[in-house]
C-alpha cells in the first residue's frame, strides 16, 4: 500500500489520467447519481482500489447491500482511508472527526492521494461488525478480481 499522502499530482496531471467524471468526483468532491454506479449491485470476490492512484482500499468481504444506491462497505483496509479532519479553533470542544454540518456523515478520502471516495455514516443499525456504512462512489474505485 502507498504511504499516506504519497501520491501528489497537479490538477493538470490528474486530468491527464482521469476521465472527466472521475476528476469531478475524486478531485472536486462530486457525487455520482444513486443507483447508477457500476459497483452498486456488484458482489464478486476481490479488492477495490482507488481509481486515481491504485491503492487498495476495501476487500469485497466488507461490502454489503445497504440499499442506498451506492457501494457500501463496513470498513476499509488498515491505513487506506482518511476521514475528514474538521478544523478546530483553540477553544473548540468539537470532535475533529465529527460529521459534516448536517450531522450525519463524515467525508472519506484515499489516504495515499486524497481522492474523494464518499462519506461514512455511523449508527444506522446495519448488522455489520462496525455499525458503519462507507458510502462510496463507484467512479472513485476500481475492482480487481481475486483474493
Amino acid at each position: 500500500m502507498a504511504a499516506a499522502g504519497s501520491v501528489q499530482k497537479t490538477d493538470e496531471e490528474w486530468r491527464a489520467i482521469l476521465s472527466p467524471e472521475q476528476f469531478r468526483i475524486l478531485r472536486e468532491k462530486g457525487t455520482e447519481l444513486k443507483f447508477t454506479g457500476e459497483y452498486d449491485k456488484f458482489f464478486d470476490e476481490g479488492v477495490y482500489k482507488c481509481a486515481g492512484c491504485g491503492t487498495p482500499l476495501y476487500k469485497s468481504a466488507t461490502k454489503f447491500n445497504s440499499g442506498c444506491g451506492w457501494p457500501a462497505f463496513f470498513e476499509g483496509l488498515p491505513g487506506a482511508i482518511n476521514r475528514t479532519v474538521r478544523s478546530l479553533s483553540l477553544f473548540s470542544t468539537h470532535n475533529p472527526f465529527s460529521p459534516d454540518p448536517d450531522g450525519r456523515r463524515t467525508e472519506i478520502t484515499c489516504a495515499a492521494c486524497g481522492g474523494h471516495l464518499g462519506h461514512v455514516f455511523k449508527g444506522e443499525g446495519f448488522k455489520t461488525p462496525t455499525d458503519e456504512r462507507h458510502c462510496v462512489n463507484s467512479v472513485s474505485i476500481k475492482f480487481v478480481s481475486g483474493n
